[in-house]
């Protein structure tokens, strides 16, 4: 028992060493995987990044093709067996088209007894990858027909490769939105918190009209004011320039009150002496001091612009079509029609929910990550 206590307290010190010789970035990290719902929130998000990011490759199908023999039809969704038996490969099962005896409507249903084997990297409509590389490609595919794991839409449009196609289009608008919001924080609140006096008064009373601004009726007017020859990348460069221009007021006063409680430390004091510029100091010394809480921040106003971007794009004041995203692909599902007899059209929503709770988990993570009271352990 006496010969294990020096190998403890040997190991002990050595941990203590390297938790006391860690950079602060090192500490974040080790604070925030010891969190396991962040790390899932993480995860998601990397996934569903990745889907969007190379959409043209895990969709089956383009944005736009329609398949005139499914409209409005059923997710088929995977199996391993039917009446015929058990099967070790996945497939999905066939569809026939009825006739509704009363509306005479042509309604395509699920056939259980066909199968259809699921099959990876399968030849399909050719695309560009990433805009650069020309390919034809797909993740996945059947041997024979068609698969729509998510359904079809009214114009038979395949709802999983239009979410794929979303996913990349909402997320990328609540990234650039965010960024020009940080950039224009990080400018504002540190001229503000740096220089202080009348200057910094001037900026809190912009930052306030700013802040009180009505955001439906400013949207509202902002879409009718897009010229409607504007291309699809007209409107979505837009969009995300007016989601960043009133996303920055939160994070500039944070900025701000974080500079008023550090430009008068020592180490700011002997950098000003020194002849550093008020540019310098802010960049190489101020910032850095605080940028886990940053980090933070930004990660928290993610799931605010996606929802603004989902929300206006679902009242028709956002993005328009040919274009797709979230909040476009929930404007099939406003009607009675929908809720009854296509549920299906709603998968987008579940995205929406999912990023939004991914997005705050990895904040929440990062926040208590960024605490520099917290032990670690």
């Amino acid at each position: 028992m006496a010969s294990d206590a020096p190998q403890t307290t040997s190991h002990e010190s050595k941990e203590a060493q390297r938790y006391f010789s860690a950079t602060q970035w090192q500490l974040v990290w080790w604070r925030f995987r010891r969190n396991k719902l962040a790390l899932a929130g993480g995860l998601v998000l990397l996934i569903m990044a990745t889907l969007g990011i190379f959409a043209e490759f895990f969709a089956p199908y383009g944005q736009t093709t329609r398949n005139a023999k499914y409209l409005l039809g059923p997710p088929q969704v995977l199996r391993f067996w039917n009446q015929d038996g058990l099967s070790v490969r996945p497939f999905v099962p066939g569809s026939v088209t009825e006739r509704d005896p009363v509306t005479l409507r042509a309604i395509p249903k699920i056939d259980p007894s066909v199968r259809r084997y699921l099959q990876f990297f399968v030849k399909g409509e050719p695309y560009k990858l990433l805009g650069l590389f020309r390919s034809d490609i797909h993740f996945i595919g059947v041997d024979e027909g068609t698969i729509h794991l998510f359904g079809t839409d009214d114009l038979g449009r395949d709802v999983f490769s239009r979410t794929l196609f979303a996913t990349r289009t909402s997320l990328s608008i609540g990234v650039m939105g965010v960024l020009i919001a940080f950039v224009l924080a990080l400018i504002i609140g540190g001229v503000a918190g740096y220089f202080g006096g009348w200057l910094d008064y001037l900026i809190q009373r912009l930052t306030e009209i700013v802040r009180v601004i009505p955001v439906i009726p400013l949207y509202m007017g902002l879409a009718a004011a897009f010229p409607q020859e504007w291309s699809t990348q007209q409107v979505y460069f837009a969009m995300t320039l007016i989601l960043g221009l009133v996303g920055w007021p939160t994070l500039a006063r944070r900025i701000r009150g974080q500079l008023l409680s550090l430009r008068n430390e020592d180490y700011v004091v002997a950098a000003r002496i020194s002849g550093a510029t008020a540019g310098r100091i802010i960049g190489r010394h101020l910032l850095p001091a605080f940028a886990s809480y940053i980090i933070v921040d930004l990660v928290i106003s993610f799931p605010y612009t996606i929802l603004s971007e989902t929300a206006l794009s679902f009242v028709g004041l956002g993005l328009r079509p040919p274009a797709v995203s979230w909040g476009i692909m929930l404007q099939a599902s406003q009607n009675i029609r929908a809720i009854v007899q296509a549920p299906w059209l709603f998968i987008p929503a579940l995205f929406v929910v999912l990023a939004v709770l991914s997005f705050t988990l990895m904040g929440d993570g990062l926040r208590d990550a960024a605490d520099p009271y917290q032990v670690s352990g």
